[in-house]
């Protein structure tokens, strides 16, 4: 079968890096994978480094005339047989390009922001997508709504984990754990994003003030982004000896095996979590909010606690639960890599994308 990927983002966050290991997963179980790519994104450039086949081009709905041919042109060239398109502008240009050439087309949408009404959505979510891909279940009976199609022509698939590229030598973690200042005795909190508005950071930091004459507890936020904006928030509240910005890491599993719970505290567009997956795997007891697809990894009271968005006073209550059961903290990590093991390594993610790459076309599996 032979799959042709397409990415109007320029960016590298959980999206990009979904659709490379799903295109490397795809071509070691023997398919042929080709990237259509924004000019200038991440993703290009990172394709092309593990060895796939890259175009780049203006994916703007102005330059239509110029993109549609060009990926019509990408299609007959590598006898495509199912394009799969992941952001709005590629979804437009590729989808028509996609139906001019009668190529089955699948939408996967990483979002859990609500779509837009009308005749958008019939047009985006019916007429360019044979079939549409989420990552969060609970976004799926609002596109069956507004885009009138069959709940059988959707699918929630998360991003799994490779428990293989997890595994961490206790070394390394107690390196960083001393790198960053934390003893052995710290309890450590910390979130793993890119730092960005909605990803719950004021929260974050409002509930380790609210904290603050805990002993031997520590906050860190893991990763990159807009930093700047939440730093001085911190030094105003003179929580700089508690709450530690690592920056962007090129591999986080190291700083994630260091935390004692994972929070992830977003008030907007998540869907299932790629890094609470990771910490689930790695028996991190989880403190989520209840957006998007979340609460699908964070189980209320078995593999952690969802609080709603915007309420750091639970967020602390929940934290202080966690300090002092060790015991509830190793059950509820227990359970949480039980039901990643279960249901969201990658190895589940292939099967189910390649059950329905092989239901649109004639391959077989």
């Amino acid at each position: 079968m032979r799959i042709l990927h397409t990415e109007g983002s320029n960016g590298w966050g959980g999206q990009e890096i979904r659709i490379l290991k799903e295109a490397e997963g795809m071509r070691e179980r023997g398919h042929e994978v080709i990237f259509a790519v924004v000019n200038g994104g991440k993703l290009a450039e990172k394709a092309r480094e593990k060895g796939f086949i890259v175009y780049e081009m203006p994916f703007k709905k102005i330059l239509w005339f110029r993109t549609i041919p060009e990926i019509m042109s990408i299609i007959e060239k590598h006898k495509i047989d199912i394009v799969n398109t992941h952001s709005s502008s590629d979804a437009w240009l590729a989808g028509f390009a996609a139906k001019f050439k009668r190529r089955k087309i699948i939408r996967t949408r990483h979002l859990s922001t609500p779509i837009r009404k009308g005749f958008n959505s019939i047009l985006l979510y019916r007429f360019l997508a044979d079939f549409v891909v989420t990552t969060s279940s609970g976004i799926i009976p609002i596109i069956v709504s507004q885009a009138k199609i069959s709940e059988s022509r959707c699918a929630c698939i998360a991003t799994g984990v490779d428990p293989l590229s997890l595994q961490v030598p206790l070394r390394e973690v107690e390196n960083f754990r001393s790198q960053w200042g934390i003893s052995k005795d710290d309890f450590l909190v910390g979130t793993v994003c890119v730092v960005r508005s909605w990803k719950g950071i004021k929260d974050f930091i409002e509930a380790a003030n609210l904290l603050r004459a805990t002993p031997n507890l520590k906050w860190i936020i893991i990763g990159g982004g807009y930093l700047d904006e939440y730093k001085p928030i911190v030094e105003e509240l003179k929580l700089t000896s508690q709450v530690i910005f690592t920056g962007h890491l090129p591999s986080p599993q190291v700083a994630i095996q260091s935390l004692d719970v994972f929070a992830l505290l977003s008030t907007a567009h998540e869907g299932i979590s790629q890094a609470s997956l990771q910490a689930a795997y790695l028996e991190r007891p989880l403190l989520t909010t209840s957006v998007g697809g979340l609460p699908e990894v964070c189980v209320d009271g078995v593999t952690g606690y969802v609080v709603p968005p915007f309420s750091p006073k639970e967020v602390a209550d929940r934290v202080l639960k966690l300090k002092d059961n060790p015991r509830l903290r190793a059950e509820m990590g227990r359970k949480a890599k039980m039901l990643v093991e279960t249901k969201f390594t990658m190895a589940h993610t292939l099967d189910a994308m390649e059950a329905i790459y092989c239901l649109l076309s004639t391959c077989k599996k």
